[in-house]
């Protein structure tokens, strides 16, 4: 493992420079003879560096081993599986004035993701939905349709992308279709989906929020400017 790498904590949602001290691993093997040859379990605890955070992460990751002549000793081959147990998902933490309906479903999309990623790419696909309808209010049909809706409305680079995530794959193949009818995809199609997902909520909804901040607190300090410049005394 790298001595310092890059990380987003999941609970504050820094990025933060991940450093010696900072996280603590440890690895089993097995090494009893068994029917799934050799395997070793990482264990990975991060500690957020952030002080107003100091959260723990823990992640467990499952390795196939093979046999390394030229060191002369097992080495890792592949991840046969990954556990999130500590939060359980990778999912991020938004404010709460995401509507609610937004936020559960993109939660178990994110719970479910590697474990079942139709059924995670189902809920995305209607949390996706749910974000279109909510923000832009289009009119209720297809989600392919309401797409299309968008497409004068946000920025192209927004409408792209979303384009771009609708041709992958299976997704793509079955877009037309109902948002709860369940496809198959594989892992990597689902975390897409969720990607997608996550920048929407941070360039639409996040954004939107911070830019309101931004406005109400230039018209309050002009506002009690004039009232000051008003003000005989």
């Amino acid at each position: 493992m790298a001595s310092s790498y890059h990380w987003i904590c999941p609970y504050c949602n820094h990025d933060i420079i991940i450093r010696k001290g900072d996280y603590f691993f440890n690895s089993t093997r097995l090494v009893e003879e068994n029917a799934d040859g050799e395997v070793r379990l990482q264990s990975l605890f991060i500690i957020c560096p952030n002080s107003e955070c100091r959260k723990v992460t823990l992640k467990m990751t499952l390795y196939s081993l093979k046999w390394d002549s030229s060191l002369s000793r097992w080495v890792d081959n592949e991840i046969i599986k990954q556990w999130d147990l500590i939060p359980s998902s990778k999912a991020k933490t938004f404010p709460s004035y995401i509507p609610s309906a937004i936020i559960e479903d993109y939660n178990e999309a994110c719970l479910i993701c590697m474990n079942s990623p139709k059924a995670s790419a189902t809920l995305s696909r209607r949390c996706l939905q749910g974000i279109i309808r909510d923000y832009w209010k289009v009119k209720p049909g297809r989600l392919v349709d309401e797409i299309e809706q968008i497409k004068d409305k946000t920025d192209q680079l927004s409408w792209e992308a979303i384009d771009s995530v609708r041709k992958v794959g299976n997704i793509g193949a079955h877009m037309e279709k109902d948002i709860n009818v369940i496809i198959e995809v594989d892992p990597q199609e689902a975390e897409l989906l969720i990607n997608l997902i996550e920048t929407l909520i941070k360039d639409w909804y996040i954004l939107r929020e911070e830019r309101k901040i931004r406005l109400n607190q230039i018209k309050n300090i002009a506002k009690s400017k004039g009232l000051a410049k008003n003000n005989p005394n």
